[in-house]
């Protein structure tokens, strides 16, 4: 089975939206997209579960994950994305591990936005040692992923300063709504169609609109 991509990743795609979103979290100014490297990572958890998006600006790498439910093994998988990650920079980069001169690699970030129906909070952290099973002090190895609650009246600071996930979260909540009363098929094709009306994601929903009905409705299924 390939690997189906959902609107969040298609979003990501974007060098311009990845450095409007990297912006508004870290209270940035970067102005240019060509400063963002997008990293395609071609190993996964599963041919059905892989990071979202990942990219580097400035030697931080940034690996940002939607998720509509609430999932307590990020840590985990984010720890599998990096190393994947990390293989192929270094392999990119002509890096040799048995050299004398350390290596210096990009800072990893680890971001989750969260919009699912279950009551959380607006922010939290979850981190690999409540993983182990016999941690006793201070653990060796430690991430740490950050997951942010862009559902409805959640961070409304960051929804207002991101244009991109502000109407992001609008989208997925027309979608849910309209799916209270109508076929799955039909509260998507809605969405999208009163989304372009709105000027929600207009121009990106309007080149692709087929695709994303298709990954809408695959995954709001799954």
């Amino acid at each position: 089975r390939e690997y189906k991509s959902d609107v969040f990743s298609m979003l990501m795609e974007s060098k311009e939206n990845a450095l409007e979103v990297y912006n508004a979290l870290n209270d940035s100014e970067y102005t240019n997209p060509e400063d963002v490297e997008i990293v395609q990572l071609e190993r996964g958890v599963s041919l059905s579960i892989r990071n979202d998006a990942s990219f580097i600006i400035d030697m931080n790498i940034n690996f940002y994950e939607h998720q509509s439910t609430y999932n307590p093994n990020m840590p985990l998988r984010s720890l599998i994305y990096f190393v994947n990650t990390l293989q192929d920079w270094l392999k990119d980069n002509d890096k040799d591990l048995f050299s004398r001169r350390q290596i210096q690699i990009p800072t990893p970030h680890f971001i989750v936005f969260y919009n699912g129906k279950r009551k959380m909070p607006d922010r939290w952290t979850n981190c690999l040692s409540e993983s182990y099973e016999n941690q006793q002090g201070e653990p060796n190895l430690e991430l740490k992923v950050v997951t942010i609650n862009i559902n409805k009246d959640c961070n409304r600071k960051l929804m207002e300063q991101c244009r991109i996930l502000g109407e992001y979260a609008q989208y997925v909540e027309k979608v849910r709504k309209n799916a209270e009363t109508m076929s799955l098929d039909a509260a998507v094709k809605n969405a999208v169609d009163e989304c372009i009306q709105k000027g929600i994601l207009a121009d990106f929903l309007r080149v692709n609109r087929a695709e994303v009905i298709a990954m809408s409705i695959f995954e709001y299924d799954k």
